[in-house]
């Protein structure tokens, strides 16, 4: 059982296996592009990677949407594609685009990266844990993340984002050993990322795996599972107590095998997941999170209402986080996150 600090937390609570009636209530993406005040910081610096780098600026946006919205966990501002620009890959964020990096697809590319830089690279994240942990409330816990190894290395390997990952795959079908390589580098590099993110104060841990659901049965095994297992051991290896949420995006019925293999302590639920299955397939093994449409969030009125109502329906009377099935969208309107949040927090027991 999980630890559960003597202020008390709904969201920690939850992860340790409690009903809460308001469930804990998080959105992915919570602080970001849809928030003025969010644009006003933005325009401070000349690239998004600097801003994650600079420790003031990202402690603010991180903190923002609580001042807005009574929200049960914060979850620090920062990008999955930090841990390869601590191993000295090149990385940007061009405008309007996404991340651009220089890609690495064979040994040699391999061995260009560089381990001992990581700590260095990444203080700027710890130094925002820390500022943000000293100015948010003792019941608000904050929430500190990594990318999965695989959703990871397909942008290291693609050098953007892609529709398919298709050089991921190839690469990974073709010389399985080399991409093994990569892929143990990135279980070591993020569980030490994630350990040091602990130990600067954030309460909870996020494994996104944006680009699982990419993936057929065996190589989901292989490539997804098997790391994700592996860096949660190592890191509840310093950090026994610490919960870890994993996110396997897009794997349908995979998703029961990855909540019963990989140690995590709770699941977040993409979009497409059935609400019925969520509750008798994943939520009897552990407390899960997620899934409204961020879509949804986008077009507000009695369709969120109707939507939310279902969700917490269904999963309410179990272990439960409400969050999105993704991030939230630039284009939300405020006023529906509003309402979604004094839907959740508001309604009749």
């Amino acid at each position: 059982m999980l630890r559960v600090p003597q202020a008390q937390s709904p969201l920690l609570e939850a992860l340790a296996g409690q009903t809460n009636v308001p469930p804990p209530i998080w959105l992915m993406r919570q602080a970001g592009r849809y928030l003025p005040e969010y644009r006003e910081v933005r325009s401070k610096v000349s690239s998004f990677l600097d801003l994650c780098r600079t420790p003031e600026l990202a402690a603010e946006i991180t903190l923002q949407p609580l001042r807005r919205f009574d929200l049960d966990a914060a979850i620090v501002f920062s990008d999955i594609l930090m841990v390869p620009y601590g191993l000295g890959q090149r990385v940007e964020f061009v405008e309007g685009e996404g991340p651009r990096l220089d890609p690495v697809r064979d040994a040699a590319g391999i061995a260009r990266l560089n381990s001992p830089s990581a700590d260095n690279a990444l203080v700027p994240v710890y130094e925002t844990i820390a500022l943000v942990k000293a100015a948010l409330p003792d019941r608000v816990p904050l929430i500190g993340f990594c990318g999965a190894p695989w959703t990871v290395a397909t942008y290291m390997v693609e050098g953007q984002g892609s529709k398919d990952q298709a050089e991921a795959r190839l690469w990974a079908y073709r010389d399985r050993a080399t991409f093994q390589r990569l892929i143990d580098i990135l279980v070591e590099a993020s569980a030490d990322y994630l350990v040091g993110q602990l130990k600067a104060g954030a309460d909870v841990l996020q494994i996104f795996d944006s680009w699982a659901g990419s993936l057929p049965e065996e190589e989901f095994a292989r490539w997804c599972i098997v790391p994700t297992k592996r860096l949660v051991e190592r890191v509840k290896a310093e950090m026994p107590d610490v919960p870890v949420i994993g996110f396997p995006r897009g794997v349908g019925v995979l998703a029961e095998c990855y909540a019963k293999e990989t140690g995590v302590d709770a699941i977040g639920c993409d979009t497409s997941m059935p609400i019925g299955w969520i509750r008798d397939g994943l939520q009897s093994l552990l407390p899960v999170q997620g899934n409204l449409d961020p879509l949804l969030l986008v077009a507000g009125g009695r369709g969120l209402d109707e939507r939310t109502e279902v969700i917490l329906a269904a999963l309410g009377s179990g272990a439960f986080i409400f969050n999105l099935g993704h991030g939230i969208r630039p284009e939300t309107p405020i006023e529906n996150v509003e309402r979604l949040v004094s839907f959740v927090k508001n309604r009749p027991a």
